[in-house]
């Protein structure tokens, strides 16, 4: 079927009431999903042990509002300074009660720390999800040598399927740019020597919130 014909299709059904599926959708429809490894029930649990393997840390706190505190202790443990910039979603936490400056912004070049959320967090790897877009700049998650991201339960999926069904369930368009994070940034192209921070931020920190 040529392009036109598609198109006048696409044209007759949604004269008639009804809205043909596209050329995606309909694949997506037509072959069902193979087969997944089984992720323990526990999420949480899962989560934090990938995640620690990967080289990432990981804080659990019972509410948003603890996220600040928990962000606090981590940078006075590592010498790091008490300044960040944020995704605009996180910036209403009480940063300034724990001594904390935070700047919602894109992150620059000399920005040392970066705090953003995720769009899903994926249990059998301790992979974060994050979706680019104007409120979710991922210089943040990118520049800085110190990445934070704040994460609720309810967005943990077990597997890499179900991060990708909730965004075409839940995004509406495809955005720009989709970023994984497994863990620090790290290469061994240069003399098969393992290197943090070629590429992206040297610590990962995942603020697991629980309600």
């Amino acid at each position: 079927m040529s392009a036109r014909e598609r198109i006048l299709e696409r044209v007759g059904s949604a004269r008639k009431g009804g809205v043909e599926p596209t050329p995606v959708e309909d694949y997506m429809r037509r072959h069902p999903r193979g087969p997944v490894p089984s992720v323990a029930p526990d999420r949480a649990a899962r989560l934090s042990e990938r995640a620690a393997r990967l080289g990432s840390e990981v804080a659990a706190v019972e509410a948003l509002s603890g996220v600040p505190a928990a962000v606090a202790r981590y940078l006075d443990s590592h010498g790091l300074p008490r300044r960040a910039v944020c995704w605009p979603q996180v910036a209403a936490l009480p940063w300034r009660e724990h001594g904390l400056e935070i700047e919602a912004r894109p992150a620059r070049g000399d920005d040392i720390v970066g705090v953003t959320g995720v769009f899903a967090v994926i249990a059998e790897t301790g992979t974060l999800m994050l979706l680019s877009g104007p409120q979710t700049p991922a210089t943040v998650s990118l520049l800085p040598e110190v990445h934070v991201a704040v994460v609720r339960t309810e967005q943990i999926v077990p597997t890499m399927e179900d991060a990708w069904e909730r965004l075409r369930a839940q995004a509406g368009a495809m955005p720009r740019a989709v970023n994984f994070v497994s863990g620090p940034s790290r290469t061994a192209d240069v003399e098969q020597t393992v290197t943090l921070g070629a590429h992206g931020p040297r610590r990962v920190l995942i603020v697991l919130v629980a309600g």
